[in-house]
Parts: structure tokens; sequence; C-alpha cells
């Protein structure tokens, strides 16, 4: 089977460091049209422009890629590695077209990347890197909320859960150039979807102790951190994280970190991280939520003039893609206010400080005049409190209780109960009633994270047959 050169090789690892320019370096001294050159200088494209968001660079990153693939046709080289880098090269331009609006263009080379990763894995199917590229593929098509499944349909795409996770563990249990991307793929995968959060941390720690000057290892550990509550150790490392001038510029990482400090009430830092943020990012994704958290600090920090200044910027830019750009939004459409106890507690969740999310908790007081929304956020927030704590019954209790009182609100504190208590119950071996939960989280017509509440609940269902 075809693999990459050596200088290749080392051209992609530094792709997967995020530095561009010494990536660029390496590829100079290897053969231009060969698959293995065009292939590392199609990831270091794709990856400065969809972390960039930069929308004055798409259309020459679109050129080249079109270039890219006219000398693949035009090569006389064939095999697994051509074929590969071909359908790779189109799913890359696929993903820059659906990021930047195209998404009519975009859908159309998903399906061709498809069925030629299909194609590669069926010539060659001890070809490791097309099973990784197919089974990620598989996987995400077939998880898709029922919502996108029209769309797919009509292109002829037809994912496949199991078939997915097969081909992604193939290519991350058995060496291959792409190993390592495969086994960060799988572990994102069981991580968000499937509950294996030790897994992803234990990889991910290992592979940022390895190489501590990969930013991309770097940014997975405080991901992966944030996920799992770990606010201290995010930080950690954060304020560890490689630095430099060769290095791409990440602006997301300060809106992570921005929302870490949030967590712990620093809130004059968090403004710094959002407002350097906002600054330092060229995309549209993000932005809403990051002048809602700004007003979060504002507001918390008794700044009214700034608070209310951040409030109107949510509805003056970026789009409602992302779910948390469709909260925030949705908090300013809505203009209803936030209860002070309630929002503290659900920061100090999302932090992990559990105990003292039970503790603010304890200083709110429902009137006749408290909104169903909140009276329906007490419990669910003492829930995931207790949950976090590792106090089960609790927990279940009050999950059970906000569901009972929401009815049928369009709120997404029901949906997220009836999910967090399928798992429960799932982890007990309570099948049945398990089941039961993870559908009724389908049931919920609307609310604000609909689609990862749904994709979640249906996967967790497929686990169960």
């Amino acid at each position: 089977m075809a693999t990459l050169t050596a200088r290749q090789a080392r051209a992609y690892a530094e792709v997967l460091k995020m530095r561009p320019e010494a990536a660029r370096t390496l590829l100079k001294g290897t053969p231009t049209e060969s698959a293995g050159t065009l292939l590392v200088h199609d990831c270091l494209d794709i990856t400065e422009l969809m972390i960039s968001q930069d929308a004055r660079r798409y259309q020459a990153i679109i050129n080249a890629q079109d270039k890219r693939l006219e000398t693949l046709e035009k090569a006389e080289g064939n095999g697994s590695l051509y074929q590969y880098t071909r359908a790779e090269i189109r799913l890359h331009q696929a993903a820059a077209q659906v990021a930047f609006g195209h998404e009519i263009q975009g859908a159309w080379n998903m399906r061709q990347a498809y069925q030629e990763m299909q194609g590669t894995v069926k010539r060659y199917p001890a070809y490791l890197p097309a099973r990784k590229t197919l089974g990620m593929m598989q996987f995400f098509i077939g998880s898709l909320p029922e919502g996108y499944r029209w769309f797919l349909k009509l292109l002829g795409l037809s994912g496949s859960i199991p078939a997915g996770l097969a081909n992604l563990r193939a290519a991350a249990h058995n060496p291959n150039d792409f190993q390592t991307e495969a086994q960060i793929m799988l572990a994102l995968v069981e991580e968000t979807y499937y509950k294996k959060p030790t897994e992803a941390l234990q990889l991910v720690g290992r592979l940022a102790q390895q190489q501590p000057d990969n930013l991309l290892f770097a940014y997975l550990l405080i991901s992966l951190n944030k996920k799992q509550h770990r606010t201290e150790a995010a930080l950690t490392a954060y304020r560890a994280r490689p630095i430099g001038a060769g290095y791409v510029p990440l602006p997301y990482l300060r809106h992570m970190a921005a929302d870490l400090l949030l967590y712990q009430g620093q809130y004059s830092a968090s403004r710094r991280e959002n407002e350097l943020f906002l600054k330092e990012f060229r995309g549209a994704h993000y932005r809403k939520d990051a002048y809602f958290k700004l007003y979060l600090a504002a507001w918390f920090s008794h700044d009214a003039v700034a608070a209310e200044q951040f409030r109107r910027q949510i509805d003056t830019g970026g789009r409602t893609v992302v779910e948390e750009d469709t909260y925030a939004q949705r908090f300013f459409d809505d203009q209803q206010p936030l209860n002070r106890h309630l929002t503290r507690a659900r920061l100090q969740i999302d932090g992990g400080y559990y105990r003292e999310a039970l503790t603010t908790l304890d200083d709110f007081q429902a009137t006749n005049a408290t909104s169903l929304r909140d009276r329906l956020e007490e419990p669910y927030r003492r829930a995931r409190a207790w949950q976090g704590l590792g106090q089960l019954d609790s927990a279940r209790l009050l999950f059970a209780r906000t569901i009972a009182l929401a009815g049928t609100a369009p709120y997404y504190f029901a949906p997220q109960s009836a999910l967090q208590l399928g798992y429960l119950y799932q982890a007990e071996g309570q099948r049945t009633t398990a089941k039961l939960y993870f559908e009724k989280a389908l049931s919920y017509p609307k609310h604000e994270y609909k689609n990862s509440t749904d994709t979640k609940a249906k996967l967790a269902l497929a686990e169960l047959k």
C-alpha cells in the first residue's frame, strides 16, 4: 500500500501541530505533483481556512483545491494513496463550501467524496486511511437528526453507525499514516456520544505530554477538560499551550478561556479574553455567544451600562448555526430577564463547582411572579449538581420533577432531563426504562438544543438494540 514519504509525513506532523510555515518548508523538498504532497498541502490549507474562518481566503483555497484535483486526474500514477487523496480533497472542499454558505455545492462534493471513498475502500480494503474517513462520514451521516435526513436521501447518501464505528476502530487500532488522527476521531465520538470521557482524556493527555509543542493536542486537552467540568485542569492546559509566531492563530481558545474564567467568577478576566476573541476572530460563529458571555460578566459585575451594550450586540452580527449562538439570540429575542441565582448556579455547574451551585440555588426563592422557565430551571440545576456529585437518587428525583412540571414548554430542561435519565438507567442496566426516556427526549418538538439532544438520544437507542 502506498504511504507518505518520510518528508511528507514530517510535514503532516507539522500540520497537526498547527505550524504552517514549518510544514510548507518541508514540502518544498517533495515532488510537487505527487499525491502525498498534494494531500498534505490541502490539509494545510483547509486547517488554516477552517480555523481562521477568513472569508477573504475562501475562493483562493477553492481554486487551489480544483487545481489539485485536476493534477490528480492527469497524473499517471494510480493506487490507494491517489484515490484517497482525491476523495479527501473533495471532502475538504465540501467542508469549506458548507462553512462559507455554499451548501448546495458542498453537498454535491460531499456526495462525490463519500462515493469515491467507498470505492477506495472496496478496491483497497486493507488501506486504513480510507477506512478512517469513510468511517467518520458513515457515523455522522447515520447519526444526523431526522430533520436533515431528507436532504441526504435526496443526494443518495446513507450512513451506518455500526459500519462507521467499525471502520474508525480499524484505522485507530492499526498502524497507518493517519492513525493518530483516527484515534482522536474515535475518542471524541465515544466521549461525546457514548459517555466514555476517561479514554479520551487519557489519549489526549498522553499525546499532549509526548508533544508539548503541538497546539492541536493542547486545544483538545483544554476542550475535553472543559466538557468534563474540570475547570482548573482546563485552565492549566490553556496557560501551558504552545505559543509563538510559527503557530496558526487560534482565537477560539480565548473564547473557551473566557467561559472557564466566567465559571470561576473572574469576570474582568473573562471579559478580556472574550474581547480579544472578538477582535482576533474573523469568522461568524460564536460571536453571539461571546457577546452573551460578555453580558453575563458585566451583569454579574453590576456594570449595567456595559451589560446593556453587550446585550444589544448579540443581535448585530454572527450567525445562528451553532447551538450556543442560537441560545444567545433566543435570550435577546425573548427579552426575558435572567435570574441571578439560577444563572450563577448554571455557570458553577458547568465549571464543576457542584456544592457551590447547590448553595447558590438555596438563595433562589420562587414567587407568584416567577416565570415558568425559572420554575423549571431550578429543579433541573439541582439535578445536574447532584448528578455531578454522584448522588444519583436525588438527581433522578429532580430530573423526573422537571419533566412533570414542564409539560410541553419549549425549553430544554425537560428534554435534557429525559436524556440524562436515559443515561442513568442505561448505566444501571435498566434497558427498558432507559429506552422510554431516550424516546421521550426525542419527542419534544422544539427547544434550544434539539439537534444535539436528538443526536445523542438516537445513538443511545441504537446502542440499546
